[in-house]
């Protein structure tokens, strides 16, 4: 019975996992204070991460008798490789933020005080990017370890062909050649 109950209660959590894995824009974590168990899968299932320099994390598995869940033992891996991933997730030791840097678990460090503002700055320049661009971008990063090289390069194909009929194409070479910032915004 204490089976089931895990199940379903896993279950739940592995769908949300799936969805951020699915869903088309960038999702970005922002992190602080203790990031363990399933709170590091969370993290590693985002696609960019901020962490306030006050952030630790541990697998934590081990020391309550536990396997990962939330696909940290798929994710983990891609990110950090496979003997890093084994050796954060069977030792379940304690690491700083700057060791997250390191091992490419976030992409930046700010100071807790400005956690919030580094944030809303990373999401501020996805939100006004080419959309269509930054979607597939996503798509393709997250496809690619299931590929061929043949297979990316057809991938990375089309998906060129599809950015460079949008008029965020046209507005990105104009603002290149008038040397301004570019103004995208034509959704895809």
């Amino acid at each position: 019975e204490r089976d089931a109950g895990c199940r379903r209660l896993i279950g739940r959590l592995h769908s949300a996992i799936e969805a951020l894995h699915r869903m088309p824009h960038p999702v970005v974590g922002r992190v602080q204070g203790a990031v363990a168990g399933f709170g590091l899968s969370l993290m590693n299932a985002c696609d960019l991460v901020v962490a306030a320099d006050n952030t630790y994390f541990s697998s934590a598995y081990r020391n309550i008798a536990l396997t990962p869940d939330g696909g940290g033992s798929w994710s983990l891996p891609r990110i950090a490789g496979a003997r890093r991933a084994m050796e954060i997730m069977l030792l379940a030791e304690r690491f700083d933020v700057r060791q997250a840097l390191a091992w490419g678990l976030v992409n930046r460090v700010v100071r807790l005080a400005e956690l919030d503002a580094a944030v809303a700055a990373l999401v501020a320049s996805l939100a006004t990017g080419p959309v269509l661009a930054i979607r597939n971008t996503k798509r393709l990063v997250r496809e690619s370890l299931a590929r061929t090289l043949s297979e990316q390069l057809d991938a990375e194909a089309a998906s060129f062909g599809a950015c460079a009929a949008t008029p965020d194409f046209a507005e990105g070479i104009t603002a290149f050649l008038e040397k301004r910032p570019a103004r995208f915004g034509s959704g895809d």
